[in-house]
């Protein structure tokens, strides 16, 4: 039988890829408000792809989900069109989701602010999308925002697509140049839901009534996805559900052959085994939500049931003639940090919480199970284990999501993965992009050179604002965002991505001032904090309890110091202890989970609960902590 190449016209498969918060998900729900996937009466709620409790309170896309869009428009000739649109985090820690969301889909959409413009993420996303030879549809967002300047930003895209190519041209064999620079350009504002092809006035809306020109400009320059005519089945492994009815979910899309329900079909698995299994339940996706189906041909995503230790990457495949596809391959780790039980005086105080190794280990491994750019290493101790992930916020991500799931944790300082090149240790580095007023500038400048960062282009933007790139180790931007907004009141943005391995860079002096320790277990009263109060700032609220070796406050210089917060007003026969006045006392700084894991320093540790998070020693007792200093400081 002889193979030809034929094509699904009746489908397309686009990614939509963006930097944080530039409109994708406000776009994909005008896509679908458009295309009717909303009941007419139902309530419609803002950023329905932001499915996750922790995707609402951040603003940002954590997971790579994708959604179907049925187009019948002009463009389609009187045809229905299945658009599978995969909405990818924008954020590079979250990579992995990246790689897996671009291996399902033939094209791309490029999301860029028509203020901010290409930013560092962007970058990241986009250049993974040329490496995949992946065409690309530049849409300019947020064209009516009143600080838009649509021709640079324009230009600026055209200016990282061509740099961003020329890297590539080494790399990547038979990459078109000429392809990737005469890209089609749509103006779009996903809020109000309209999009043209005609570049408006900077803060207008595109004349357009409707999404038609986005539409239309998909099904022209996106292909329709290819499958030789005869080939046996292959399905690739690109994500991982889980349904209450259905057990565990595996996402895939299939590349070549039919699959259908009830059919026999070899498991190609990671370690290279194959084995026979069965499709319990097949799964469409129609619009936000999944239906079963009878069978699915090439080029379509869907679900799959009945296969309970499916991995990502796998494939599934002919079970007389088996044809595995290549597994995902993601980018190494660049940040590591040591989670374990929680040690802490106070540990299983929670009632109902989950405070054993085993509980910990399963939720670890469980997070393997969907997380591709994640590992997990045992360490010295084995009630504790060494995760490496690509950034401090993906791991901070992750233990957010384990404290709301009841989980009591002891978490270590983030610390970066080194590579030996040469008999060398050698660091990650980030090229860190950072927008700010200009008069901040000195203060982000001595920031960066304190964190080993390197600036390598600074362009002022004629606007009052300054544009600084910075080559900068990963480990230098442990704790930087706190002190970055603090320096720029607020009002700087900064972003950075994976820029190689580079010589390490000798010590960084992350914190200039100390930390406060309580010497002894009790609870904190005011009548103590008051009088202590000029030492430093209290991360604790009087009446909270306390334990020797907990961190209650920040020293205003730079040692540690240990105080009696638990001091008592003396008694007397005039007045009661009831007479404490908290008049005189500053309102603590109360830190988020990801504000103390930056705070913390080598010799420190997080303690998380699902009611609180505590800094402590690693080394609660002072005696003990004074000896380890001691030898550290011989040695």
């Amino acid at each position: 039988m002889t193979e030809t190449l034929t094509q699904r016209t009746d489908l397309r498969n686009v990614a939509i890829v963006a930097h944080v918060d530039h409109g994708k998900t406000t776009l994909v729900d005008a896509m679908l408000r458009q295309a009717g996937a909303f009941s007419s009466h139902g309530e419609v709620e803002d950023r329905v792809m932001d499915s996750g409790e922790l995707e609402r309170e951040k603003g940002i896309t954590i997971l790579a989900k994708n959604t179907t869009v049925f187009y019948s428009g002009p463009s389609a000739q009187g045809e229905t069109v299945t658009f599978n649109v995969i909405d990818t985090p924008g954020h590079a820690d979250f990579g992995g989701e990246v790689e897996r969301g671009l291996s399902m889909v033939d094209g791309v959409v490029l999301l860029v602010d028509a203020s901010e413009g290409p930013l560092p993420q962007t970058r990241f996303v986009l250049r993974k999308a040329l490496a995949a030879k992946l065409p690309v549809i530049l849409v300019v967002n947020k064209t009516d925002r009143p600080d838009a300047r649509i021709d640079g930003v324009v230009s600026d895209s055209m200016d990282l697509l061509l740099g961003l190519a020329s890297d590539l041209s080494d790399e990547v064999d038979d990459l078109d140049l000429d392809s990737v620079l005469n890209l089609p350009i749509v103006y779009a504002s996903g809020k109000a839901g309209k999009a043209s092809l005609d570049q408006p006035a900077d803060g207008g809306l595109p004349d357009s009534e409707d999404l038609e020109p986005l539409f239309a400009t998909i099904m022209e320059h996106i292909p329709a996805p290819t499958y030789t005519e005869g080939e046996v089945l292959q399905a690739h492994v690109t994500n991982l559900d889980a349904s209450p009815f259905l057990g565990r979910l595996a996402l895939l899309r299939i590349f070549n052959g039919t699959l259908k329900k009830g059919q026999q079909v070899a498991w190609a698995r990671q370690d290279g085994q194959l084995k026979n299994v069965k499709i319990t339940e097949l799964l469409g996706t129609k619009g936000l939500s999944r239906a079963p189906i009878d069978s699915a041909g090439p080029g379509e995503i869907v679900a799959v049931a009945g296969i309970e230790d499916i991995m990502i990457g796998e494939t599934l495949t002919d079970a007389e003639n088996p044809k595995p596809l290549p597994l995902i391959t993601v980018d190494d780790p660049a940040i590591s940090m040591t989670i374990g039980i929680n040690t802490s005086p106070m540990a299983g105080r929670v009632k109902n919480a989950k405070v054993t190794a085993r509980q910990v280990k399963d939720r670890l491994d469980a997070e393997l199970i969907g997380n591709v750019s994640l590992k997990v290493l045992p360490t010295e101790r084995p009630d504790a284990w060494e995760v490496q992930g690509r950034g401090e916020l993906a791991l901070a991500i992750l233990v957010e999501q384990m404290r709301r799931e009841g989980f009591e944790l002891t978490v270590g300082k983030p610390q970066v993965v080194t590579k030996t090149i040469d008999g060398k240790v050698h660091e990650p580095m980030e090229l860190m992009t950072i927008d700010t007023p200009e008069e901040f500038m000195g203060p982000i400048t001595q920031l960066m050179a304190a964190r080993k960062g390197r600036m390598t282009e600074m362009k002022n933007q004629g606007t009052g604002w300054i544009r600084m790139e910075f080559n900068v180790p990963a480990r230098g931007l442990i704790g930087f965002r706190t002190q970055f907004l603090t320096d720029t009141r607020g009002a700087g943005i900064a972003s950075s991505y994976a820029n190689g391995f580079e010589p390490w860079a000798g010590p960084i002096e992350y914190r200039d001032k100390g930390s406060l320790m309580a010497d002894r277990s009790g609870t904190a009263t005011p009548f103590a904090m008051i009088n202590l109060q000029e030492r430093g700032t209290f991360f604790v609220q009087p009446g909270a309890e306390v334990y020797e070796g907990m961190i209650v406050g920040e020293n205003s210089r730079a040692d540690d110091m240990d105080v009696n917060i638990t001091k008592e007003k003396k008694l007397t026969n005039m007045r009661a202890a009831s007479s404490d006045s908290f008049e005189g006392l500053t309102p603590p700084k109360r830190l988020t989970l990801e504000e103390s894991l930056e705070f913390a320093r080598e010799d420190e540790c997080v303690e998380i609960t699902p009611e609180e998070i505590r800094i402590r020693k690693l080394i609660l007792d002072a005696g003990e902590r004074s000896k380890a200093a001691r030898a550290r400081a011989r040695s």
